[in-house]
């Protein structure tokens, strides 16, 4: 029998694929998920130009609108919403493979890619989970702005969002991760936007793919979809998706508790960069180090 705390690698046990519309053309996008060996990461991959992309921080060229890994020859858009599905079942090993240059937007939020790593299934691998332990605060700041990771025995997220909109306002959503949770809590808060700003993006041939099935609109004065929000502040919920999806770009679970006012991809990017730069701020560990037991729980 495996001894408590003892947590191992994780791919999946066999590849699944689904077709979904791209957020920014409009237009259907393949993703196709395969398993990989131990120690190999996950590793993004475009179909079309047989181009691979790594998960790191360095693969990071543009975070205005999402996170978007790639290089000169090509790229991956909006990555945030499917890695922090992949956070939340803490897979270490998989090859994400797209036949074109962002991520299916599904419903916006990470639902559908938790239910496609479910039906793909969860595999054990023969080698130890190592995880990136936060060892002393790393901040980022602009403004009134910031993102910190602190450390702690645990994996747990905070953020405040202030909106002057008569729906969003102030905002806070305190999270305490495990699997079970991210999937009650947090995976079903889908991405927001403002008319206004998706019919100018859409005049520049952006967001072309958005609509109320994938986002919530909002106009000046209320939520333009008919259903209404999934959680009263759903929005906040949402900005912790994305955090766990950009923490995610590391390349390894986070121990650590991230704390934010107002945070945005690119902050959450410049962390994550900070974070890895200097190893006096973390360790990479095997999970069973850990004095506490609660990080491998927080997987089952």
């Amino acid at each position: 029998m495996r001894k408590e705390g003892v947590m191992q690698q994780r791919t999946l046990k066999k590849p699944v694929e689904v077709i979904g519309i791209g957020l920014h053309k409009g237009e259907p996008i393949k993703l196709r998920l395969e398993p990989l060996d131990a120690d190999s990461g996950i590793m993004f991959y475009r179909e079309d130009l047989a181009m691979r992309i790594p998960l790191s921080p360095d693969s990071v060229i543009d975070t205005r609108m999402a996170t978007v890994i790639g290089n000169e020859k090509g790229y991956i858009s909006t990555i945030e919403h499917f890695l922090s599905s992949v956070y939340a079942y803490g897979i270490d090993n998989m090859r994400v493979i797209v036949d074109g240059n962002e991520m299916p937007i599904m419903d916006g939020s990470s639902i559908s890619f938790c239910l496609l790593l479910e039906e793909a299934g969860i595999q054990e691998q023969d080698a130890p989970k190592k995880i990136i332990r936060v060892k002393q605060p790393v901040e980022v700041r602009e403004g009134d702005k910031f993102v910190r990771l602190l450390p702690y025995e645990s994996a747990q997220f905070d953020f405040h969002i202030k909106f002057d909109h008569p729906v969003i306002g102030d905002q806070k959503e305190h999270f305490e991760f495990s699997t079970k949770a991210f999937v009650e809590e947090i995976a079903r808060a889908r991405t927001f936007g403002f008319a206004k700003d998706i019919q100018y993006l859409q005049s520049q041939n952006l967001a072309l793919g958005a609509t109320l099935q994938n986002a919530i609109g909002l106009d000046d004065h209320k939520v333009l979809n008919p259903e209404g929000l999934r959680f009263e502040n759903e929005f906040a919920r949402h900005k912790i998706l994305d955090a766990m999806g950009d923490m995610m770009v590391s390349g390894h679970n986070i121990l650590a508790k991230y704390e934010s006012f107002a945070g945005s991809h690119d902050l959450n990017y410049k962390l994550t960069s900070k974070l890895l730069s200097d190893s006096k701020n973390y360790d990479l560990v095997a999970v069973e180090e850990l004095q506490s037991r609660a990080f491998a729980k927080s997987f089952a």
